[in-house]
């Protein structure tokens, strides 16, 4: 056998290092990671000491709540996740999910105006078709949660669409718009806002940054502005901000139409023109194989047919690699 092959090179490598950096890229946090693998601080943290050793890179720098990865430490997510997976295959055989039998932690990313939609109805459908498994939601959004299915935090994340990199699968599972959202009472104004009344009125806006959200962009496409009295980086604190004032907030029409029922809030449609978008069930490519993944992605999608019913009443599924499509935005 030569020399340099590649399987023999690997005499000289604990691989089990190898473990030990996929559970940090995940938790990103020393004493979680030695929970996880059941070894002690010190153990880990000598582990990491030799992962630094071993591709010369601090790999984790202190953050606040624990450790921020380096640039080299997130080129080696993919890589590695996807060899510890393809070992675990070869050693364990191709994985099975039976939902009635089986117990599932299912670790989801996703931003709050989805989880007002998604989250009650899925842990039902979840529950009842898997008495054994579990739903935790992590807070996420398109900018982040990519970020999140690389480090194997969560291993579905539901976004509106983004350009996804090239380790990401998607699935299609709706569409969606925008609508606006105001108390009825204190406004005092008839469904629908006219455009003279919605431009009057202080708007209250959900940004994760409080700065912009696409309503501005639409307004400073016209030379038109709005009176931004409030910012809230959370769809649920919108209804507790509009109720009992005399203000207006634009978000997603899948979260007004749900909180709007929930607070007794009126829905209307915006009267200016504003974009729609794709959301959809997102992935790692490493995750496709992965038989839990591709149960709560269907799962999700029959949700999603019965929540969010496509135009013209069709309920053919999306493909399971569902192609990326538009960005939703801030508003």
């Amino acid at each position: 056998m030569a020399a340099d092959d590649p399987v023999t090179d690997l005499r000289g490598y604990d691989l089990n290092l190898l473990v030990v950096l996929a559970v940090l890229l995940r938790e990103r946090n020393v004493t979680r990671t030695a929970e996880q693998l059941h070894m002690s601080q010190a153990a880990v943290s000598a582990a990491l000491g030799r992962l630094r050793k071993l591709f010369g890179d601090p790999l984790f720098v202190r953050a606040p709540g624990g450790m921020a990865p380096t640039a080299r430490a997130r080129s080696l997510q993919g890589p590695v996740r996807q060899g510890l997976d393809s070992l675990k295959v070869a050693i364990a055989g191709e994985p099975e999910f039976d939902p009635a039998r089986d117990a599932a932690v299912f670790r989801l990313g996703m931003s709050d105006d989805l989880e007002a939609l998604l989250l009650p109805e899925l842990i039902a459908r979840v529950t009842a078709a898997s008495p054994g498994s579990s739903v935790f939601c992590l807070q996420a959004n398109r900018m982040t949660v990519a970020d999140l299915l690389d480090s194997g935090g969560a291993q579905v994340g539901v976004a509106a669409s983004a350009a996804w990199g090239p380790d990401i699968r998607s699935r299609t599972l709706f569409e969606s718009g925008y609508a606006c959202l105001y108390d009825p009472v204190a406004v005092g104004s008839p469904d629908p806002l006219t455009r003279a009344a919605y431009l009057a009125l202080p708007h209250v806006m959900i940004s994760a940054d409080g700065t912009r959200g696409v309503v501005d962009d639409v307004l400073d496409a016209e030379n038109l502005t709005r009176r931004r009295v409030a910012s809230t980086a959370h769809f649920a604190m919108a209804p507790l901000l509009l109720a009992g004032t005399a203000s207006v907030a634009t978000m997603p029409r899948h979260a007004a139409e749900v909180l709007g029922a929930r607070f007794g809030l009126q829905v209307c449609e915006p009267p200016i023109t504003l974009p729609r978008f794709t959301v959809s069930a997102l992935w790692h490519r490493s995750s496709s194989g992965d038989p839990r993944v591709r149960w709560l992605v269907e799962t999700l999608g029959e949700l999603a047919r019965t929540l969010m019913p496509p135009p013209g009443g069709t309920d053919s599924p999306a493909p399971w690699d569902g192609a990326p499509s538009m960005n939703g935005d801030p508003v």
